[in-house]
């Protein structure tokens, strides 16, 4: 039956396989906006360009099928190449001798050199790289229409606290324009904790509930409160039909001028490209107010070892085109995502990846995403009480932090 599943989710999306001569890659990822598409076009040129062909394998995040790497290669459908953040599949797949570590070609190239430390952080594990960094965001900006924003009196950029930007809200009601557009989906309502744990709680709150070990002395905090209320109060804002919405349908709310923003991942700017629209002109972006610190999202495809050395050297030439600074430049404009080296031309760093850069470059600001330091269970209990505190009005804050410790309790080991 898993297989039968696995198989109908198994869909083109939009990238045909090319004829060319080299290898062929079957590339397993979860992307699936318009934007997203875009830009993995931009990666299969790029392949393409070296001779080999991409054979799409897309398994849209958020369908609610689980399906990993693992679980295809166990069905007789491995991918050479794929997106995938837990750590613990890489340990899974160095046991089965299924690993090919990019790291000596980034050396080799000067790529190393010029990735962030953070990028380099979410690549490595235990010691040793293994991942091909894509992208990097920022797991909670804010992104606004600056026409709604002018309508309603209000100036997003001004706002030095989330009360001062709630405080604002009645003005642009007032003025006939949602607030917020929302996603009641529970991975963006996870994002979003987590995010708020960063923004609120800062660096030493968000590892100590986010590390692969985590600290129940974070449950204590009182900052952890204080996330749950933020959370009650933007979960106020949503409209009767936010429930299940998806994320791009939330940006095309804001981009259409239904609403004056959204507080999501930066992958948001992809599509205000898409939409034809310029920053600095038709919308604004910043981070949320009084940030303590940033959670960023380095994307990473991983490469299966062990196939036979024509297809791991095409993996590997797919890595090195990844990695190169013009690929990064066209990739990064077309995702809304921040170039992952450093030496890309400053003309592919708009205003909104500066302050992205910015946040990497401040020492002990930018927190990696759980996705790549939190065990899968705990990330999925905490998901489950931040969705069910988000649907669950008369849930206060302090039910939600007990909720927090009694899945912590209750994991196994």
């Amino acid at each position: 039956m898993l297989l039968r599943v696995m198989t109908a989710l198994l869909t083109v999306l939009a990238l045909s396989v090319s004829q060319t001569p080299g290898a062929q890659l079957l590339v397993l990822h979860g992307w699936s906006s318009p934007a997203e598409l875009a830009a993995l076009n931009v990666l299969r040129s790029g392949l393409e360009a070296k001779g080999h062909s991409w054979i799409n394998l897309a398994i849209p995040h958020d369908n609610g099928v689980k399906v990993n790497v693992i679980d295809l290669i166990a069905g007789g459908n491995s991918p050479n190449i794929f997106m995938e953040p837990n750590p613990q599949i890489y340990r899974q797949l160095r046991e089965q001798g299924h690993t090919l570590s990019p790291g000596p070609l980034f050396k080799s190239i000067g790529a190393l050199a010029n990735f962030p430390q953070a990028v380099i952080d979410a690549i490595t594990i235990d010691g040793q790289i293994m991942k091909v960094p894509n992208t990097i965001h920022a797991d909670g900006m804010i992104y606004y229409s600056r026409a709604v924003a002018t309508a309603s009196g209000v100036d997003p950029q001004r706002w030095t606290s989330l009360d001062a930007m709630f405080a604002d809200f009645a003005r642009v009601r007032a003025a006939g324009y949602l607030p917020m557009a929302i996603g009641g989906q529970e991975w963006q309502v996870g994002y979003l904790t987590h995010a708020l744990v960063a923004s609120i709680g800062g660096a030493k709150l968000y590892r100590q509930l986010y590390s692969a070990h985590p600290d129940a002395v974070g449950f204590d905090d009182p900052a952890l409160l204080q996330v749950f209320d933020a959370i009650r109060k933007i979960r106020q804002q949503a409209d009767p039909a936010a429930n299940g919405r998806d994320w791009n349908v939330a940006t095309s709310m804001v981009i259409s001028g239904k609403a004056l923003l959204q507080l999501q991942g930066d992958w948001m700017k992809g599509e205000w490209h898409a939409a034809g629209k310029t920053n600095n002109v038709d919308f604004g972006c910043r981070g949320i107010p009084a940030s303590k610190a940033m959670a960023v999202s380095i994307d990473g495809w991983g490469l299966l070892g062990g196939a036979p050395p024509e297809t791991e050297q095409a993996e590997l030439d797919f890595a090195a085109m990844v990695v190169d600074p013009k690929i990064q430049a066209a990739f990064a404009a077309a995702k809304g995502s921040t170039p992952v080296r450093l030496d890309v031309a400053q003309s592919a760093v708009d205003s909104c990846s500066a302050q992205v850069l910015t946040g990497l470059n401040t020492p002990g600001f930018a927190v990696n995403t759980p996705n790549t330091t939190a065990s899968a269970a705990w990330i999925a209990a905490v998901w489950g009480v931040a969705f069910k505190f988000w649907n669950t009005p008369d849930m206060s804050s302090a039910d939600a932090v007990a909720a927090l410790r009694a899945g912590f309790a209750a994991l196994p080991g």
